[in-house]
């Protein structure tokens, strides 16, 4: 029986999410400027099989196509990134007017058949000429990203209330910039990591107060984040404790730390721990640069597949625990731990005091179209139903989550992995385009038409 009482409020937004070069395709159609991805993916041995996202999904010729799907899933919001260099070939300058017209195309589309767009200004994207300028290094980016976020807002605010700054910076520095297995493939010294770091922060400030200068009505703005993330091991004081002070230590030399990104933002300032950890590394920042970061945002946005399940020491200290071998886990290796999105976001909110939007939650999975023409992924369906009840147990813990993006809406170019990953509730044959809902996706929807009841019948339940 399905339980009348575990429901989610009325007003939550069940929405999945995606990522302006892992679907859309056209990168090099009607007047677009080349990204940092566009040539990255040219780079020999970067990316898995020399793969790109020339072609992706082709969302940016069947976008209309898979808003019709999303309808069927009953989606109430679409999370979705803007290409910089399909806005502003060269960065800045002259808009493309085609590029502008996409995206309010796109918008116009999902509005008309309820779906609310939720807009994030960068995911992992830059033009290229703005990197051949030093990209996040150049201290002129930060205008550069106001300049860029002014142009969007003007053209779509009359019909997007909700947006994000930036989608997991601590990736595009770490990956892009310190390791160099994503755009640009930099392997810069700590410093300039951590200049980059601080430069995407400033951006960050500048888009928000540029934002809500020239909306042409109230927003919600905020940075979507997906670093370091721990739950305790048991539900003990002494494990809730070690599993706190374990996602927020500071780590040197690194700015995978939460603390990094969000205490600026939130409180005006580094973690200490964080300054005396870098030392000589810590980028030279003034008291303005401090007070452009800490703008007054509307939500946090978190990024959550899974985490690190902490204990208490003997003397109190975090103690990671070590999964055992065959311990569940999805193709990228990534265990099942769905108690790290409720202790997470808890820790988020008590520590920040502000909504936590779940920006991306999903899984990659094994997944093909079976011989009866369906794809079958009974794993996903299990993976929502555990994470999403921990999303309930939020709510009804008194912890704002407005809303919850799965993650993602079709199977996508996975960065440097190429294709080898399918993290969509829509399937994708590659070599002709051709869409199939997934099992997962008639579940999602019913998920959402019961608000959230279907989560917590255990009967067996079937694909229509």
């Amino acid at each position: 029986m399905i339980s009348v009482k575990k429901t989610f409020p009325s007003d939550f937004v069940w929405g999945a999410a995606s990522a302006n070069y892992q679907v859309e395709g056209g990168a090099y159609d009607d007047g677009k400027g080349l990204a940092i991805w566009d040539v990255f993916c040219r780079r020999e041995g970067a990316t898995l099989n020399g793969e790109n996202g020339d072609v992706a999904c082709d969302h940016y010729h069947r976008y209309a196509e898979d808003v019709a799907l999303m309808k069927q899933m009953a989606l109430q919001g679409y999370r979705f990134s803007v290409c910089w260099s399909r806005i502003l070939p060269d960065g800045v300058g002259a808009v493309n007017p085609k590029g502008l017209d996409f995206y309010s195309r796109l918008i116009d589309c999902l509005l008309e058949v309820g779906i609310e767009p939720w807009v994030n200004i960068c995911h992992f994207d830059l033009p290229h000429e703005l990197f051949l300028r030093g990209g996040w290094l150049n201290p002129d980016i930060s205008n550069w990203f106001a300049d860029y976020t002014r142009i969007l807002v003007e053209n779509f605010s009359d019909r997007v209330r909700n947006w994000f700054t930036f989608n997991e910076p601590n990736v595009m520095v770490i990956k892009g910039y310190y390791r160099g297995d994503h755009a640009p493939g930099l392997k810069l010294p700590l410093y300039q990591c951590l200049l980059a770091a601080h430069n995407i922060l400033l951006s960050h400030g500048k888009c928000v107060a540029t934002a809500r200068a020239a909306t042409k009505r109230p927003i919600r703005i905020g940075l979507a984040g997906a670093a370091f993330k721990c739950a305790p091991l048991t539900e003990t004081p002494a494990d809730i404790e070690a599993a706190r002070k374990m996602m927020y230590a500071p780590v040197p030399g690194c700015v995978q730390n939460p603390c990094w990104w969000t205490d600026p933002i939130f409180y005006g300032k580094y973690p200490e721990e964080s300054v005396v950890a870098n030392g000589r590394d810590m980028p030279r920042f003034s008291d303005s640069d401090m007070k452009i970061i800490s703008q007054p945002t509307d939500h946090l946005g978190f990024n959550c597949y899974g985490g690190a399940l902490i204990s208490a020491g003997p003397d109190g200290q975090p103690v990671i625990y070590k999964f055992p071998a065959g311990y569940p886990a999805t193709t990228m290796d990534w265990e099942l731990t769905p108690q790290v999105i409720y202790w997470a976001s808890r820790f988020h909110h008590e520590r920040f005091h502000t909504p936590i939007v779940i920006a991306e939650n999903g899984l990659a999975g094994a997944d093909w179209v079976s011989l009866d023409g369906r794809v079958h992924d009974p794993q996903r369906i299990d993976y929502m139903k555990r994470y999403l009840r921990a999303v309930h147990r939020l709510i009804t813990d008194g912890i704002p989550v407005p809303a919850y993006f799965h993650w993602t809406i079709t199977d996508s170019f996975e960065w440097s992995l190429g294709y080898s990953k399918r993290f969509g509730l829509i399937h994708i044959d590659y070599q002709t385009q051709k869409r199939t809902m997934k099992d997962s996706a008639h579940f999602y929807r019913d998920v959402i038409k019961s608000k959230g009841a279907r989560l917590f019948d255990d009967s067996p339940w079937q694909a229509p």
